[in-house]
């Protein structure tokens, strides 16, 4: 089974390959050649590259293990992120033709999302290959430094950054438009969809301990509400039948027969009230399953959400805490935009220096296992960051940049470390 999965892979890095070689033939590629020329003339203050078939060659292979990379992370965003929401929307009956548009849709964000993490660990298991292959030898015999090697590597990175950015910030605000739209359209047409069997929901205050869900019929239903300021209100019902709704702002209605509604005061829990109910309906409103009708900053581009960003700056009160508070996360999403395309770039950075410190022995094999730790770690500090900017109230933009600032100056430090060898 192993050999079987290994020879597929193999098949696609071939298919991959053939395509790169076409590509490295185009004119666009050798404009390539000539810039790195140039920067070797005007920056190092050397002559120009005497083999550049060595460097169409490490282009290549980057190029390659970038994209089998990008494969790799590209599946486990999909399958942890998409198919377990297409597999409850089809369980409850979701049209099949809709949740297929779900998932084109969804496709921008996993892209935007796998591309710096397959720059850092493609990038690793080639130039690790390289090293501890010798080829790494070969370039500095045919008279190319390890200046010269980081020119390519940085070039790549920054036209990953470019793309990512362009998908990031274009076509992501339009997929998750699109998304939305179709959510509320399948939320309309099944309402089914947004209550699971056996599991916990919150709905404009009060949360929903949901039994069975069959059809239009949940089955032992718990409601906890504890809106009031005075008296916490729980109601237990047998059976709730789900119906639409022809008012205005309100999504579904819960029917529920042979409820029990429990009131219990705050100042004195032992004080209660129990009520029976033959009928009871809780209307469940728009705005608590599509959240608000205006644009999320996951919805705009750049250039709008800086526009919006202002405009809020202006009209927003001072002294309003909600108001510093989107404020504040309004100022997140945008330094998001910009800062996971362009680590693109620190990865790629760091992906040279740790390679040639650490890839001297089974190069591929250690920088896989390189990769994937420091992107768990890189991953964690973003979630990190974002946490401080929403709980602590910290400066969205050091919150955000810190990660790649943090991958920078550890490159840095292993590029120097290395040039002093």
């Amino acid at each position: 089974m192993i050999d079987i999965f290994a020879n597929y892979l193999n098949k696609i890095k071939d298919f991959i390959k053939k395509k790169i070689d076409v590509i490295s033939q185009k004119k666009v590629f050798q404009c390539i050649i000539k810039f790195i020329d140039v920067i070797q003339v005007k920056v190092f203050h050397k002559g120009e590259l005497k083999n550049h078939v060595l460097i169409k060659y490490l282009f290549k292979d980057l190029f390659l293990y970038f994209l089998v990379a990008f494969i790799f992370f590209f599946m486990v965003f999909f399958v942890n992120q998409i198919l377990l929401e297409v597999e409850k929307l089809l369980a409850n009956s979701a049209p099949f033709s809709d949740v297929m548009k779900m998932m084109l849709y969804s496709l921008p964000f996993i892209i935007a999302q796998s591309t710096p993490y397959a720059t850092l660990v493609g990038f690793l298991m080639c130039l690790g290959g390289m090293m501890s292959n010798n080829e790494i030898l070969i370039f500095r015999a045919s008279g190319i430094s390890f200046f010269t090697i980081l020119i390519p590597v940085i070039i790549l990175g920054i036209g990953i950054s470019i793309v990512s950015f362009f998908v990031n910030d274009y076509l992501l605000p339009l997929g998750t438009v699109k998304y939305n739209n179709l959510m509320w359209e399948i939320i309309y047409s099944t309402p089914t969809v947004e209550l699971e069997s056996n599991s916990v929901k919150k709905l404009d205050g009060s949360n929903l301990v949901i039994g069975d869900v069959v059809g239009d019929t949940v089955s032992d239903l718990i409601i906890f509400n504890s809106k009031d300021s005075k008296t916490d209100k729980i109601i237990v019902a047998g059976e709730s039948e789900l119906t639409g709704s022809a008012i205005r702002g309100v999504l579904m209605n819960l029917n529920m027969s042979d409820a029990l509604v429990f009131l219990i005061k705050k100042s004195k829990r032992s004080d209660y009230d129990i009520l029976k109910s033959e009928t009871a309906e809780l209307n469940v409103f728009e705005s608590s399953i599509l959240g608000s009708s205006s644009r999320s900053p996951r919805e705009m581009t750049a250039p709008d959400l800086y526009k919006d960003i202002k405009r809020l700056e202006v009209e927003s009160d001072k002294s309003s805490l909600a108001d510093k508070y989107r404020l504040r996360i309004w100022n997140m999403e945008f330094h998001k935009k910009f800062a996971l395309p362009f680590g693109s770039i620190f990865f790629a950075f760091l992906a040279y220096s740790l390679a040639f410190i650490f890839g001297k022995h089974n190069g591929q094999t250690v920088g896989l296992f390189l990769g994937i730790v420091i992107c768990v770690l890189y991953w964690a500090m973003q979630i990190m960051g974002q946490l401080f900017v929403q709980k602590v109230g910290l400066n969205p933009f050091l919150c955000i940049w810190v990660p790649n600032f943090l991958i920078g100056v550890v490159a840095i430090f292993f590029f120097v470390k290395l040039i002093k060898k």
